[in-house]
């Protein structure tokens, strides 16, 4: 086996460097647009006497030509399908970040499935810084947490709130474990330094988190995600982030291609 893809398989995560430094113009062009232009899904996560900002929103690939451009025309799709060895590769959504300077905020650690109404293993998100990141502002991951025996209980960022309230299934067991405390030592975490061209790429079940930017300079970033052959859709206890309403499938059902086309077969 290639031994980057081993690596994703066994942590859940890979650095990648280097790979999209001719992407990095093109996505603070529309990311840029999106900040000016965002969408009825943005979120800012600061509230009244926190200081910086904390800006969020998903969902914009097809109406911001650049994030088009680069879903359907970098490398990141054909790279995902190698790491997840799938034959084929769905795109699932996109998603911009931003911690300005003197935003203390962190972004609690989590994993991203349990949010999506999506589930399977072959799952890779990626995560583009599009300025320089040290380890005080970088995301972080837990290396191997994507083979936890439950996803992790999804909360809300802003009340720290169960996201979907009840989370038992038809027998009363639960259907999430609760966080364990990842800072005490005992987890391997991956915490690296990026420039802009570098990228994490982990799966949709790896658990992580980023501190706040309290340094002098923004933290942008920007992810896509990307499904692979054995992803199905999955019913949660309550809306979803994002929410896709309308869609239409039922448990089990593969993810419709009119709304999350292919865009990468293995030849």
């Amino acid at each position: 086996m290639n031994p980057q893809i081993e690596e994703f398989q066994r942590n859940g995560a890979i650095v990648l460097r280097g790979v999209f430094g001719d992407w990095i113009e093109r996505l603070r062009e529309g990311f840029e647009q999106n900040l000016a232009e965002p969408s009825a899904f943005a979120i800012e996560n600061v509230g009244n006497g926190e200081g910086g900002r904390f800006f969020e929103d998903y969902c914009n690939w097809q109406r911001i030509p650049a994030f088009q451009d680069f879903v359907l025309n970098s490398p990141a799709a054909a790279i995902a399908g190698q790491l997840m060895e799938s034959q084929q590769v769905q795109v699932f959504h996109d998603h911009i970040l931003v911690k300005e300077p003197g935003t203390s905020k962190p972004t609690p650690w989590h994993q991203d499935l349990p949010y999506y109404c999506v589930d399977g293993l072959q799952t890779a998100s990626y995560w583009i810084p599009l300025d320089p990141v040290t380890r005080s502002n970088t995301l972080s991951v837990v290396l191997g947490s994507h083979r936890w025996p439950k996803p992790v209980r999804p909360k809300s960022w802003a009340s720290n709130q169960d996201f979907y309230g009840a989370t038992d299934d038809h027998t009363g067991q639960s259907l999430f474990m609760d966080m364990p405390d990842v800072d005490n030592g005992q987890y391997p975490i991956l915490s690296p330094e990026l420039q802009p061209g570098d990228a994490i790429v982990f799966d949709f079940r790896t658990v992580h988190g980023a501190a706040g930017n309290n340094g002098s300079c923004r933290r942008r970033a920007f992810s896509t995600r990307f499904m692979g052959d054995d992803v199905r859709y999955i019913q949660r206890p309550g809306r979803t982030s994002p929410p896709f309403p309308g869609i239409d499938l039922n448990d089990g059902d593969p993810m419709r291609e009119d709304w999350f086309p292919v865009v990468w077969r293995r030849g």
